[in-house]
């Protein structure tokens, strides 16, 4: 067990999604953009005499951030001018904010594991500032004239407004920062200001690691900085491999190196890029094209009142409401447009209940629909790559063949086959009932029949089943299930079954 400790902070970056950019009103969808450079203008590329024009709604989404964070959120902000040269940065500085961000202190809770146990830990946010986007270099390789590679810059990402969060070092692990940042992606989708996808680029995360021996004070160590991290899995790896390369840097008593880590994916290693900056080496000051921003009380209090039901809220509201289990709720709640497609669904259920179309009760149907979500929709949806608010199944019709299984009329594979087919038609589940012949066979009288022709021609199984050999029951039951292709009712059958062996 190693003797060393991670003290963990990250800095997370979100594209907002505006319809224009942060401080003029080019198009902001850098991503959906065909053509390089289309979406531009003279304030985003920084020419001579422009001047930039604050987005409002950029601010309050950030505000509306922070308060689902459950930051403060300062009445006097102010923009400020981050100086440094690249290529990329058209103005030769970057407007973003220091030491007035639009949101002080808050905290995100995460569920971890300590000791094999689950526990809630509360990680610290410092601040969320609002900043605007860099352009996009696209390297090229030798051209078949010149033989010369190239660099260029495309600006369509250029201003797009950018949200950025700096956690307190408050993280232990790989695992802890992949929860982190899953959690913080699920509240901007929630709130509506965001994607937050990484693989597009719209969130990015950069950790920074240190290590300390266990009995030292948890700043001590030396702080190294990894960008350049696209993916959950990756955020995870990335800090895991430096930890270790740390612990083994240390052991050998080497020195760490305060420094810029790039994280390499197809090797899942870090590698050096530069020495670490200092906020000194920005000369920020304040951006003297922006006035001040000054926000009121009763200005805050109007965004409370725009927040959406969280995640957090949601999770209580579903245990409490539907009387489902922690781990179906976690998994309906993961994503908005799901959660609200199963809560259009119960809305069904509960009045097909009360109209006597469902005789099932109520906590029945509405476990057994979150199971067929859970697991058949879900299947369908990961299968075809597509998302649950482009689905063709009705609530009405999704609650109606839940309550048509609930009843017993058919049984669970039949219901797969059923939700298969509406899937991809969007058919009536009570038509393709009809037009398969999948109706479930629970006339006892029928049933007895089958029962024992199955039990005439299988008298060795018989024999077992006497003989205390359980399985040969179930052997009979499939039996009894092939006769009549798949239709049976299977709590009759069995019960059929032991009737005339016990």
């Amino acid at each position: 067990m190693s003797k060393y400790k991670a003290t963990i902070g990250m800095e997370v970056h979100v594209e907002l999604k505006t319809k224009s950019k942060m401080f003029c009103d080019s198009k902001n969808d850098s991503e959906l953009a065909k053509e390089p450079n289309v979406n531009i203008c003279p304030v985003c590329t920084g020419q001579p005499g422009m001047l930039p024009v604050p987005n409002r709604q950029a601010i309050e989404f950030v505000q509306m951030a922070g308060l689902a964070l459950n930051c403060e959120l300062n009445l006097n902000s102010k923009f400020d001018r981050k100086n440094y040269f690249y290529p990329d940065i058209p103005k030769g500085y970057q407007i973003s904010q220091y030491d007035q961000p639009l949101c002080g202190k808050g905290y995100l809770d995460i569920f971890t594991t300590h000791n094999s146990q689950l526990i809630t830990k509360k990680i610290g946010i410092t601040r969320i500032h609002l900043e605007e986007d860099t352009g996009k270099l696209v390297h090229v390789g030798p051209s078949a004239s010149s033989g010369q590679s190239a660099t260029l810059i495309d600006f369509n990402r250029a201003g797009v407004p950018l949200m950025e969060l700096v956690t307190e070092p408050d993280i232990e692990s790989g695992a802890e920062a992949r929860i982190f940042c899953q959690k913080l992606q699920q509240i901007c989708r929630y709130l509506g200001i965001s994607d937050a996808d990484m693989e597009k680029g719209q969130m990015r995360c950069e950790v920074n690691i240190s290590l300390y021996k266990k009995g030292e004070d948890r700043l001590s160590g030396t702080k190294v900085e990894v960008k350049n991290i696209n993916s959950f899995k990756f955020v995870e790896k990335a800090i895991d491999y430096e930890i270790e390369r740390q612990t083994e840097a240390l052991e050998k008593r080497e020195k760490i190196s305060q420094e810029t880590r790039g994280f390499d994916s197809t090797k899942s290693v870090t590698v050096s890029q530069r020495k670490k900056e200092s906020a000194h080496d920005y000369r920020y000051f304040p951006e003297p094209d922006i006035p001040p921003l000054k926000f009121t009380q009763d200005y805050i209090e109007d965004l409370k009142r725009k927040l959406p039901e969280l995640p957090a809220q949601k999770i209580r509201r579903f245990e409490e409401e539907y009387k489902l289990p922690s781990a179906d709720v976690e998994v309906l709640v993961l994503e908005k447009d799901l959660a609200e497609y199963f809560e259009e669904v119960a809305s069904e259920i509960k009045e097909k209940i009360q109209a006597k179309e469902i005789l099932a009760v109520e906590e029945k149907v509405l476990k057994l629909a979150a199971n067929y979500v859970i697991s058949e929709l879900r299947k369908h949806l990961i299968e075809k790559r597509e998302e649950i608010k482009n689905i063709k199944i009705t609530p009405e019709n999704y609650a109606e063949l839940v309550g048509i299984v609930a009843d017993g009329k058919i049984n669970s594979s039949a219901a797969q086959t059923i939700l298969k087919e509406m899937y991809q038609t969007g058919g009536d589940p009570s038509q393709i009932i009809e037009t398969k012949g999948l109706a479930q066979m629970s006339d006892e009288g029928e049933l007895e029949k089958a029962v024992a022709e199955v039990l005439e021609k299988n008298e060795k199984s018989v024999a077992d089943y006497k003989a205390g050999k359980q399985n040969a029951l179930q052997f009979l039951m499939g039996q009894v299930m092939s006769a009549t292709k798949g239709k049976a009712n299977p709590q009759i059958v069995i019960k059929l079954l032991k009737s005339r062996l016990d």
